[in-house]
């Protein structure tokens, strides 16, 4: 039965009792009745489903967000690079996810290894015109919707390791790397918790992915940048650590506003039900906790970057903001604002304290994904039970661990394999040049002379 026609039976189902067809409700309440439920649930799974959808183009649209961070922070003779980068990495990321990704994160039954693997099969949608009848979880969602959804998070991953390694990693051997990491390594770790794995069952929470998500992606990019090393000229053999500003902090502000409005996707559409009252003001509490978060951590950052440096740091506030981001999104739910507050502001501290300390390892995070995802994805992980009683510290802590040492390692292979395969690392020359020219022939900024 069509919605418009359910329509005026449930209308009358409400209404006729009280003007007085009791009566002639009774004679047919048994199909009202029915028609109502019908209604209902069929409501629950468009609510559902819109929630998926608008999450998913609004995390889509971090993808952008990503990409004018990454190109505003890299120097202009690596622009174009970065952005085709950006645009390559998320098509494939599509492609990956949608040939093996999406089941083997969600294998539900079809466990390969129950609880650690899942089965390896292409998504399939639901058919053109399905019908209520024929739709499989009625209760849940549209297949379309939830893997849209699940896809952004995916292939925002892979974003965070483009930014880490950028200015002097080759670009196909990278590619490669992404169609592994989307394909594989990221649904298989995010099966153990999303697709109800063991991680799942021994109560790890993390409500949108701080560690599946965030955390995963800052390992995966540390591996990375131990394996492509530092930037030609970034750290000289006296230890003194040479700075390479980006080519345009506008932009870079641009892209952090815009990750700032699809974190609202990012962590809302999280909640991935909107079929009741409960939940819609759910979606809107994660709303403003995670918008209070995020100027927790820029406003943290600001305070403690002048402090340290006597001048405010433009970077480190763009990078608190999206540690605060990154500290709220496993536990964005259950906060009072203040709490959400203060929990993104610890992430804008971490920010402005690790960034350094990674120089003084020599490792070369271009624009501080490793800070932000990593370190900042570890503290959010780890706040859950500060807020929420169903979660403990020592399974947080557990569940972190995995999901890192997994990551890092698995990602370490890759890279090394890519390494002995095709060479990961442009030369010194090319660097000197810009990738633009050497890798991409043709540059972003041709009236300016690179710098």
């Amino acid at each position: 039965m069509q919605l418009k026609t359910l329509l005026p039976l449930a209308a009358a189902a409400v209404l006729l009792p009280s003007l007085g067809f009791a009566q002639e409700v009774d004679t047919a309440a048994p199909d009202a009745l029915e028609a109502v439920a019908a209604l209902n649930t069929e409501m629950v799974f468009i609510l559902n489903s819109l929630l998926f959808l608008v999450g998913g183009f609004l995390v889509f649209f971090m993808a952008a967000g990503f990409c004018m961070l990454e190109t505003g922070l890299v120097r202009s003779k690596n622009a174009t690079m970065q952005a085709t980068k950006n645009v390559a990495l998320f098509s494939l990321a599509a492609i990956a996810y949608f040939i093996v990704g999406f089941n083997l994160m969600y294998p539900l039954g079809d466990w390969v290894v129950e609880g650690w693997l899942g089965g390896i099969s292409p998504t399939v949608l639901e058919p053109v015109g399905v019908a209520l009848e024929d739709v499989d979880d009625i209760e849940y969602a549209s297949i379309g919707s939830d893997f849209i959804f699940q896809l952004m998070f995916c292939a925002a991953v892979a974003s965070i390791v483009s930014g880490a390694v950028a200015e002097r990693v080759k670009l196909f051997p990278f590619l490669v790397f992404v169609v592994v990491l989307t394909g594989f390594i990221y649904p298989i770790q995010a099966s153990w918790s999303w697709g109800e794995g063991f991680l799942d069952e021994m109560g790890f929470s993390d409500f949108a992915g701080s560690s599946i998500v965030h955390a995963a992606g800052g390992f995966a990019a540390l591996a990375g940048v131990l394996i492509v090393g530092a930037r030609y000229g970034k750290y000289g053999k006296d230890g003194k650590v040479t700075v390479m500003p980006g080519s345009n902090l506008p932009l870079a502000t641009l892209g952090m506003f815009i990750l700032w409005l699809g974190w609202f996707g990012f962590n809302g559409g999280s909640q991935l039900a909107m079929g009741t009252i409960a939940d819609v003001a759910d979606v809107s509490r994660i709303f403003a906790n995670t918008n209070t978060a995020a100027s927790g951590g820029a406003i943290a950052a600001l305070i403690l970057s002048t402090l340290l440096y006597k001048k405010p740091d433009l970077t480190m506030v763009l990078n608190g903001a999206l540690a605060g981001l990154v500290s709220i999104t496993a536990e964005p739910l259950t906060p009072s604002l203040g709490a959400a507050t203060l929990i993104g502001a610890v992430g804008g501290v971490i920010v402005v304290l690790t960034v350094p300390l990674l120089d003084k390892f020599k490792i070369d995070d271009v624009v501080g994904a490793i800070p932000v995802h990593g370190f900042a994805g570890l503290w959010g992980t780890m706040a859950v039970p500060l807020t929420n009683s169903d979660a403990s510290f020592g399974t947080q802590f557990i569940g972190m661990v995995v999901i890192c040492g997994f990551m890092f390692v698995a990602s370490l292979v890759v890279w090394l394999i890519l390494k002995a395969v095709l060479g990961v690392r442009v030369s010194d020359e090319d660097q000197v040049t810009g990738l633009d020219k050497t890798e991409m022939g043709m540059e972003a900024y041709p009236e300016f002379s690179s710098n």
